[in-house]
């Protein structure tokens, strides 16, 4: 990790060339301009130890150069494919921020980008991330770094690098943006998703931990409208504050799907981010394929009931803006589907089998979902 040096003096600041600096005027420094380059290297020592913890075979060269150096061979791929993602938090930040809980949202930068690798059936190899703020400072970013490190724990990839940012002027005090970058390999026979996606085989859907890290900007204006403090207790979930349910972390899948590839009969992996079931579904089938769900097969969080209620959503709208309990979805051979089930149950997922592959004629719906109204209510109740 290092400061960005960026520009900070616009064009119309820059004096003319034959005019001198006043004398009688102090010289300026870079901290002067808004920029603490030892509260930067502070920053690049403390998550030393942290990327330490994320080690794994393949690291040739640790944090602090200018790139991070990583061997494929170690890894022991004999015919690999490099993967790559990127992503970020989107306004979930603004809730972290609002709320003073920023202890989760670096598992969710991690997240959004390692589980768009498994949906190509890649194992995450290394990770980055870039931090840009106007005011670097011990908190709350070495409680945002602590979270990435986890996020890579948990999907057993190397924090191999990254870029911090300090820009005074960009950022209004207090704020802060974050993105990630990752990439995964896979063997060149062993690519999702297969081709061979037909009518007959069977959805699974893996249950999310909650919102995850999408329609965050509508999460905010209900619950603006909400007239709830992110301190007060969330109202459907008396156990927690409001920000800390929002601030729920996205699910990390890697370790329970690559799991359950192995297995055999894993067909395609969906990951349902913006657009829901609906639209991400359609992203791993092939033409002329859809697939057939019934809603009363999972269970709604009470989080997505309380924000359509207070927000006057209409339900459609919400399974097409969230994930509405389903993080994941796995499409698998029929007789494959009980022992995959049982090995992400195994590794700790929530599993059901929430419907059907099936042949559509052009121009068809690719994903009906059916009973999703009675469903809706069904959550509601238990809100």
């Amino acid at each position: 990790m290092s400061v960005n040096l960026t520009r900070l003096v616009g064009p119309e600041r820059i004096p003319e060339i034959s005019s001198p600096r006043d004398t009688n005027s102090p010289s300026l420094s870079y901290r002067d301009a808004g920029v603490d380059i030892d509260e930067g290297d502070r920053f690049v020592q403390a998550i030393k130890p942290l990327a330490k913890t994320t080690m794994r075979p393949g690291v040739v060269a640790g944090i602090g150069g200018f790139g991070g150096v990583f061997d494929l061979k170690q890894t022991g791929y004999k015919d690999p494919l490099l993967v790559a993602s990127t992503d970020g938090v989107g306004t979930k930040l603004k809730v972290a921020i609002e709320a003073e809980l920023h202890g989760t949202v670096g598992i969710d930068l991690v997240a959004m980008c390692v589980n768009d690798l498994i949906a190509q059936g890649a194992e995450p190899l290394f990770f980055l991330d870039y931090l840009a703020t106007a005011k670097l400072a011990a908190k709350p970013f070495d409680d945002v770094m602590k979270g990435v490190a986890e996020g890579c724990r948990q999907a057993g990839c190397v924090l191999i690098g990254g870029e911090t940012a300090e820009m005074p002027g960009m950022y209004a005090r207090g704020d802060y943006d974050m993105a990630g970058f990752t990439v995964g390999a896979v063997e060149r026979d062993a690519v999702l998703p297969r081709p061979d996606i037909n009518a007959g085989d069977v959805v699974l859907g893996i249950a999310s931990s909650g919102v995850h890290s999408n329609g965050y900007s509508l999460v905010r204006k209900v619950v603006e409208r909400s007239g709830v403090a992110y301190a007060a207790s969330a109202p459907f979930d008396a156990s927690r504050k409001l920000g800390e349910a929002l601030l729920a972390p996205t699910k990390i899948y890697v370790k329970s799907c690559l799991a359950a590839i192995k297995v055999g009969g894993v067909k395609a992996f969906a990951h349902i981010t913006g657009g829901g079931l609906i639209e991400n579904i359609p992203r791993v089938l092939p033409d002329g394929i859809g697939v057939a769900l019934d809603a009363s097969k999972w269970d709604i969080p009470p989080v997505f009931p309380w924000l359509a209620d207070i927000g006057g959503i209409d339900v459609h709208e919400m399974a097409r803006t969230f994930n509405c309990g389903i993080g994941m979805v796995c499409i698998v051979e029929a007789a494959k589907a009980d022992a995959v089930t049982a090995m992400l149950r195994q590794h700790g997922e929530t599993v059901s089998t929430i419907g059907t592959v099936t042949k559509i004629a052009e121009g068809a719906e690719r994903v009906a979902v059916a009973g999703l109204e009675a469903a809706w209510a069904r959550g509601k109740k238990h809100a």
